[in-house]
């Protein structure tokens, strides 16, 4: 089966907008950072932001690694936006920069006897942590965190849209093998990301479930982004008249998975750590169970867990893309709301404070990351037309 689509020439105007927002919305949270009186709680915000999107970054590589591992022909059609999503690692690493610079006012570990928050026996824990927890190693890890997902995103979309060129079917097999290789590598990356970022901001804590924790959430904002960008993506040259109810369906079906595996990641951790009832590892709960960040928490377990698995139960909604994509949209507001939770209360134990910044950095940020995107994919085509199995996939029907 062939498609009639040209290279995509489309979107100078979105990129220009969301650039100019993006470019906005990042120079008053930076401004905010260096002016505000609580220049501690607008890194605060920053890092919410910037967690976020980098998290939805790690994800889309690692998401189209486990697509080509699995040699899944359904979603071939669904490829491009997802390659570049993945693409807009390197941003990443740019804005990274603001919190490698401040990491003293945003990690207690920098030094720990300043904090004057640690006992004796815990300053005794974090200076036989000093040889991971140091400045020097960590700006290190997040750089090779970067280059490496950089790598592997960059790799697979070049390989892709040169099969584009050329046809060669061992494209396809390359793509496949990056992947198989770049896999564990990936899930090594996103996972201690996760300790770096957010887990070390409370460094006597510790959850061997957080990184899954982590990417659970960030898969699941991936999959809404992909269902919003599919149900929009219907102009001249777009990828999303060729996607069927079937692969919304599916896409659904994903969406629904990753609000059970979220749900279930989540639990999994208070539970054990409610079973354990070790002291380095309660307190973490203990300050979320109290004051005002018991009203976020039930806000998530009923607007990350029980509100979209309601919803996603029906096999209309996933089948009807308008709704599916609302459904989505809320799934992106939650884990904002969740990544927020996972950091604020590190700030302030009793309040749930929003820094003003903290808007700015998250729109900052997306304005920006969806620019880069629809740089990188202006001038290619926006379905891989020369995949061999992009004939399955156009043709690809729910099984029965």
């Amino acid at each position: 089966m062939s498609i009639d689509v040209q290279k995509f020439q489309g979107g100078g105007g979105t990129m220009a907008k969301a650039g100019a927002v993006g470019v906005i919305g990042l120079v008053i949270a930076l401004a905010g950072i260096a002016i505000s009186s609580s220049k501690k709680a607008a890194l605060f915000g920053y890092l919410v932001a910037f967690s976020y999107w980098a998290g939805i970054a790690f994800a889309a590589v690692t998401l189209l690694m486990i697509f080509h591992t699995f040699r899944a022909k359904w979603m071939v059609v669904l490829r491009r936006p997802l390659e570049a999503m993945a693409t807009t690692v390197p941003l990443f690493l740019v804005l990274s920069v603001p919190i490698l610079l401040f990491a003293g006012d945003i990690y207690s570990w920098v030094n720990p006897e300043a904090a004057g928050i640690f006992t004796a026996h815990e300053l005794h824990i974090l200076h036989g942590k000093h040889g991971y927890l140091n400045v020097g190693f960590f700006i290190g890890r997040t750089i090779a965190y970067f280059l490496l997902a950089g790598f592997f995103a960059f790799r697979l979309f070049g390989l892709s849209v040169k099969q584009d060129a050329s046809g060669d079917p061992q494209l396809t097999q390359k793509q496949r093998n990056t992947a198989i290789g770049g896999l564990p590598v990936l899930a090594l990356v996103i996972t201690f990301a996760s300790f770096d970022w957010m887990m070390s901001l409370n460094p006597i804590w510790f959850s061997t479930i957080f990184g899954v924790y982590y990417f659970a959430g960030s898969f699941w904002n991936t999959i809404a982004i992909l269902i919003i960008v599919t149900t929009l993506a219907r102009g001249k040259d777009q990828y999303g008249q060729f996607v069927s109810i079937e692969h919304m369906h599916n896409l659904g079906k994903l969406l629904f998975a990753f609000t059970c595996f979220w749900g279930y990641i989540a639990f999994s951790q208070l539970l054990l750590i409610w079973i354990a009832n070790l002291p380095e590892e309660v307190p973490f709960y203990e300050v979320r169970f109290n004051g005002e960040w018991v009203g976020v928490g039930i806000a998530l377990i009923v607007g990350h867990f029980v509100v979209p698995f309601a919803l996603l139960l029906s096999r209309e909604l996933k089948r009807t893309p308008t709704r599916l994509s609302l459904v989505a949209g809320w799934a992106l507001l939650m884990n904002l709301l969740d990544i927020y939770w996972l950091v604020m209360p590190t700030l302030d134990k009793d309040h749930a404070t929003l820094p003003w910044t903290m808007p700015f950095a998250w729109i900052g940020m997306g304005g920006l990351a969806v620019a880069f995107a629809l740089w990188k994919i202006r001038g290619h085509y926006t379905v891989p037309v020369k995949d061999p199995f992009l004939d399955v996939s156009l043709r690809y029907r729910q099984p029965t």
